[in-house]
């Protein structure tokens, strides 16, 4: 996985795009890479979260252009979504540190992200209307939902970067730090979202995510049924345990 570079670390795992000499476009090779490490995260247990990055001057800058040119692959092959599938596959929150640039396949890559911190470097962009092909990837969706319409169709139709400092106050990133704070600012948020319960971490996003799709109404009641059915696992948990230790008293006093 030398295009894309996954260290672990005690409750999470940070994943590098590793291509910085052509902004960490997205290559076969990266992606496949890329695919590869979160699949990895998503079969480990003992990763809670993951953070995203890039190595160099850009977070990513979408499609590798020239190998697109230059080859002879199906579009729909090249367009494919399983980098977004990958990343959805992975059940904990996703951090994306956003270095530099995030352009086109690269936004799309980090509004998949559960919570976004930039650096005073990052720049957002949607080039998909330049470049004249539509989003595949969520884009479309994610973009007004979190940021409103008319300025996610101002991004969209325009082409035109999104710098750190309007991305926080558009609501498209949470913080906004210097560059050499970054990463170690994402640290600190990882390690404070592992010291929650693991379960129950796991199980609070897709209750943020599914409930977010539903009427306001009706996710009310879905969030209600979810927490009854926490308490009744959580409640069976502190029994079993319980249990546990009278029959382990049971034979030290015996012994």
């Amino acid at each position: 996985m030398n295009k894309v570079l996954l260290e672990k670390h005690e409750g999470y795992a940070i994943v590098t795009l590793n291509r910085p000499d052509e902004m960490n476009a997205l290559s076969r090779e990266l992606r496949a890479d890329f695919v590869e490490a979160f699949t990895e995260c998503a079969s480990d247990e003992a990763v809670r979260v993951v953070i995203l990055t890039g190595k160099g001057r850009a977070f990513c800058a979408g499609f590798d252009l020239k190998e697109l040119a230059s080859s002879d692959t199906d579009a729909a092959e090249e367009a494919d979504n399983t980098i977004a599938r990958a990343m959805e596959a992975f059940t904990g929150p996703i951090i994306g540190a956003v270095n530099g640039h995030a352009i086109t396949g690269g936004f799309e890559m980090a509004l998949a992200c559960d919570v976004l911190i930039a650096s005073e470097q990052a720049r957002f962009a949607d080039t998909h209307a330049r470049v004249g092909m539509l989003p595949g990837w969520g884009l479309s969706q994610k973009l007004p939902r979190l940021i409103g319409m008319s300025r996610a169709k101002e991004i969209s139709f325009t082409g035109s970067p999104v710098f750190a400092r309007q991305a926080y106050e558009w609501g498209l990133v949470n913080h906004v730090v210097p560059a050499e704070e970054l990463m170690p600012r994402a640290i600190a948020m990882a390690e404070e979202m592992c010291r929650c319960v693991p379960q129950i971490l796991a199980q609070y996003k897709p209750l943020i995510d599914e409930g977010f799709c539903k009427p306001y109404d009706e996710a009310l009641r879905w969030e209600e049924a979810k927490a009854i059915e926490s308490a009744r696992q959580a409640m069976a948990h502190m029994i079993a345990q319980r249990r546990e230790s009278v029959v382990a008293q049971g034979r030290s006093e015996k012994e």
